[in-house]
């Protein structure tokens, strides 16, 4: 098991515990590929009833993917659609999934939280799709799955303008399902957990794959998706909108 991730079991609810804290658990290639590892353990085992998503520390749940090493990537690994494809195994994991949202989730942190079942974010998260400002769009699922959630209209504003908002507008747009104090939040995401738990574990289950069906269709949306984002990886004003965003983080250190 890596360091990045680690899991921590209780019964039949697994914590899914993320733990990058020197880059507040931006997604780079190594640290998707230890939550690939951590989900396959997780996707074969028929007693996992519910998986909680959530961050070992709390300024971030994940802050995005990892600028330096997007900015590197063309348009071939684009197609290889790293993030997506871990976003697209969060969503088709058998069992009932949590998202437990402290802290920045912006980017692919956002994206990460769609993929789930159910997000509980504390007073603190911040959530949002800027991407369109490094010249790139949400590529990894977030045109697709964030107007199911949100609706449309309001997905286009939000990825159009980029705007990052808070928990309290995040729950009123019904992005996610609760807010709640931060220091509160993993003892009420335990207790959603436990409310699902407390369901037949196969039932839920084929509710789960039932409800998804519905948007299956979606499978086309995620391919133009994934074309439109590589043109884009491959832009020069990507790369230079990027390189701006890492030499302002160099200015403030």
């Amino acid at each position: 098991m890596s360091d990045l991730v680690r899991v921590e079991r209780e019964k039949d609810l697994v914590w899914v515990v993320l733990d990058r804290e020197e880059k507040r658990n931006a997604l780079d290639r190594e640290f998707v590929d230890a939550i690939h590892a951590v989900l396959a353990t997780l996707e074969e085992d028929p007693d996992v009833g519910v998986v909680v998503f959530r961050s070992s520390f709390d300024s971030a749940f994940v802050s995005g993917a990892d600028i330096a090493e997007l900015r590197d990537r063309n348009a071939l690994d684009s197609l290889a659609r790293i993030n997506a494809r871990l976003f697209d195994r969060i969503e088709q994991l058998p069992m009932p999934t949590i998202a437990a949202i402290q802290g920045y989730a912006l980017g692919g942190g956002c994206e990460f939280t769609l993929a789930c079942d159910l997000r509980v974010a504390g007073r603190s998260a911040k959530m949002g799709q800027p991407e369109v400002g490094l010249g790139i769009l949400p590529g990894a699922g977030g045109t697709q799955r964030l107007p199911r959630i949100i609706g449309l209209g309001r997905a286009k504003e939000l990825v159009l303008t980029g705007r990052i908002i808070e928990a309290e507008e995040a729950e009123r747009i019904g992005l996610v399902h609760q807010v709640v104090p931060d220091g509160e939040l993993y003892d009420h995401t335990r207790q959603l957990a436990d409310r699902v738990l407390a369901n037949g574990k196969l039932a839920t289950r084929l509710a789960k794959l039932a409800l998804d069906s519905a948007f299956d269709g979606g499978r086309v949306g995620h391919r133009l998706e994934s074309v439109a984002q590589a043109v884009l990886f491959d832009s020069e004003d990507k790369k230079a909108r990027m390189t701006r965003f890492l030499d302002r983080k160099k200015t403030r250190r």
